[in-house]
C-alpha cells in the first residue's frame, strides 16, 4: 500500500463529522485517503466532497474541500492518498 501526502486537515466540525482539507495535490471521489491523527489512523474512501459548499467530483492542489469523515480528526493532521 503506497501513500502520498496530498494535504492537511484545516478544520473539523465534530457535530456533523465533516473535515475541511487543504489540498496540495489532486483528489477525486472514489480515491482512498488516510488521515494520520493523534489517536488512530483513519483510512476511508472519499464518497463525496464539496468545494465552497458545491458538490464536486474532483479537486486540485490549493482547493479547500469538505469531506464526511468516520472519526474525529484534528487540525494539522496529514492527509494521504492511498493506492494499492
Amino acid at each position: 500500500m503506497e501513500e502520498k501526502q496530498i494535504g492537511a486537515v484545516d478544520h473539523f466540525f465534530d457535530k456533523i463529522s465533516v473535515s475541511m482539507i487543504r489540498l496540495t495535490d489532486a483528489l477525486k471521489v472514489g480515491d482512498k485517503i488516510c488521515i494520520k491523527s493523534k489517536g488512530a489512523d483513519l483510512v476511508q474512501a472519499v464518497s463525496s466532497m464539496q468545494i465552497d459548499r458545491v458538490p464536486a467530483q474532483e479537486a486540485k492542489a490549493g482547493d479547500l474541500i469538505s469531506v464526511k469523515i468516520d472519526q474525529k480528526v484534528h487540525k494539522g493532521d496529514a492527509v494521504y492518498k492511498v493506492s494499492e
